[in-house]
């Protein structure tokens, strides 16, 4: 099991494509030690996994990567998978969106979830490290399944990022949350995708759960990632410290 392993145990012989290719998801992987000399050759110590939003792919996020690294305590392996399913114009979706309905994300946010916790249990055993080592970040539909799966892990993650994103199924979530790790939602004033709305709405959420939870709002924005909402995910996840 994932979280008997101990982590970085593999690190110093990690081979990329041998860990992709044991992966149920395509996915672009970024190594943080390939950009910082000082800390090649030393075990990892996080894997940061982003999701792409509805109708993106692998490609979308995994530029942010090299971005965020540095701010990551300790090395970190980044992987950006392909959701499972095809989508609009030859892109890829964690679930189908018709109706745009809240039932509709709900559903398939839970139908879902276990083939990305199965992923994401096989990435960790691959580097060798726990599920305490992971931090998950998505964007849009992706937001939707960081939080449908990073609270539903059978062990606290190290942390949740979301951007312009939603909490799919509220009204379930405190029969089914098995752990409260650190939350960062960001989401831009003028998201005409995701309303801004969804922002507090998660928020008051997960504080009922007492879901230690931070928000940002990026003025003026509208269904994206600027520099104001990466700078404040730096910033979160910097405080992610290493409890090993």
């Amino acid at each position: 099991m994932t979280e008997n392993v101990r982590p970085g145990q593999q690190a110093a012989s990690l081979d990329p494509q041998v860990l992709l290719a044991g992966l149920p998801y395509d996915a672009r992987l970024f190594d943080s030690r390939s950009r910082d000399e000082d800390t090649a050759g030393q075990p990892l110590r996080r894997l940061v996994v982003l999701l792409h939003g509805f109708g993106a792919d692998m490609d979308d996020l995994i530029g942010l990567a090299p971005v965020l690294a540095p701010h990551v305590p300790g090395p970190s392996l980044w992987l950006s998978p392909n959701a499972p399913q095809p989508g609009m114009m030859g892109g890829r979706q964690w679930f189908p969106l018709m109706s745009l309905s809240a039932d509709e994300k709900d559903q398939g946010a839970l139908e879902a979830r276990a083939g990305l916790t199965a992923f994401l249990e096989k990435a960790l055993a691959a580097a060798g490290l726990g599920w305490q080592d992971l931090i998950l970040v998505g964007f849009s539909q992706g937001c939707m399944m960081t939080l449908e799966v990073g609270l539903r892990l059978p062990e606290a993650p190290a942390g949740l990022v979301g951007f312009s994103g939603a909490l799919a199924g509220p009204q379930r979530l405190a029969s089914e949350i098995k752990v409260k790790p650190p939350v960062l939602l960001v989401h831009g004033t003028l998201d005409p995708i995701v309303p801004f709305k969804a922002l507090g709405q998660a928020k008051e959420a997960l504080e009922q759960l007492e879901v230690p939870v931070q928000t940002h709002a990026c003025e003026g924005l509208a269904h994206g990632i600027d520099q104001q909402g990466l700078g404040r995910a730096a910033y979160f996840m910097a405080g992610l410290g290493d409890d090993d």
